[in-house]
């Protein structure tokens, strides 16, 4: 094992499918010249060239249709959007093109195309600017999400959702690129569609993804202070969702509570609570709770940045309703 940053993960993952296929390309604002926005793409312009490292200008629906084209004629394109922010101008080409080729086409054309790039908030960016879209994107048949909390689960990932031939939105948390963990030296896939439990326990299931995972973390280590053991599942894909590991863990702890950063209407806390209540209601000694960002525009001010973010103490005290306590 060797310990990398999250961005050194993804341009691993990225270099190496490009070693081994030569259809796959990168493409978006500031990945060649510059680098990357986020220095993900370090180096890369050196190793394969202009014509497979290619800066585009900052016009997001245009690029992410030239991919989807390309995608259609054979190629792999990823396409890195600075923010996912600014992919709401491309939310078209994604939504209405590459989701739903493979079925208009009757199964003539697919598109194996990633999207991916930074998502949620990351400090005093204000409402425009701070928005996570991975509830936005799951709601698309045709779409596959992902949203890794680590080094080894961002490569690991990055490589299947390359490989996928269906088109894959891939979230990156912009507080995250400089997160360091352990990699394996050798070559590695984690199957979409699996979560993973990173902290084991008995009384209650914590269900998250993306950088939350690091404060439902802290909330845990708060807890077990109290005699509290939590169980924490972390999705890692958003669709599809791995349910049969929730159900598993809540028939263990009988308890559940979900946390997210974006919104609480139609939200990824919603589906799995209403998962809960169809095929583990039997098993539930207490009503699903949820922690999400509050129903607003994100603020700019840091107080208020505080207030509208899932923190421990919103985690702890639902885990605590869940025990009643």
């Amino acid at each position: 094992m060797k310990t990398i940053q999250f961005r050194e993960a993804l341009r691993e993952a990225m270099s190496e499918e490009m070693r081994r296929d030569e259809r796959v390309l990168l493409l978006g604002e500031e990945v060649a010249e510059y680098n990357g926005a986020y220095k993900v793409s370090q180096g890369m312009l050196d190793e394969f060239g202009a014509k497979r490292v290619i800066d585009t200008p900052i016009a997001e629906l245009g690029f992410a249709g030239i991919a989807v084209g390309a995608s259609m004629n054979g190629l792999r394109p990823i396409v890195e959007f600075m923010t996912w922010n600014f992919a709401i101008l491309a939310a078209d080409q994604i939504i209405n093109s590459a989701a739903k080729m493979l079925q208009m086409s009757g199964g003539q054309y697919s598109c194996p195309i990633v999207f991916r790039g930074g998502n949620g908030t990351a400090g005093q960016l204000a409402a425009t600017h701070s928005q996570s879209f991975e509830a936005f994107y799951a709601h698309v048949p045709g779409l596959k999400v992902i949203t890794p909390s680590n080094p080894y689960d961002a490569k690991g990932l990055l490589k299947a959702a390359i490989r996928d031939n269906d088109p894959v939105v891939f979230l990156e948390s912009e507080k995250m690129y400089g997160d360091k963990g352990e990699v394996p030296e050798g070559e590695y896939i984690i199957p979409i569609g699996v979560a993973d439990v990173k902290r084991k326990g008995t009384d209650v299931t914590v269900v998250t993804f993306g950088k939350i995972i690091k404060v439902a973390q802290e909330a845990a280590d708060v807890l077990e202070k109290e005699g509290i053991s939590l169980e924490i599942i972390d999705l890692r894909t958003i669709r599809p969702i791995d349910y049969a590991a929730v159900v598993d863990s809540v028939k263990k702890t009988n308890r559940c509570v979900v946390v997210e950063e974006s919104w609480p209407l139609a939200s990824i806390s919603s589906e799995i609570s209403y998962h809960l209540q169809r095929y583990a209601f039997d098993h539930l000694d207490a009503p699903v709770m949820r922690v999400t960002q509050t129903d607003t525009p994100f603020a700019f001010s840091p107080t208020l940045i505080d207030e509208a973010l899932p923190n421990v103490e919103r985690i702890v005290k639902a885990v605590k309703s869940t025990l009643y306590r």
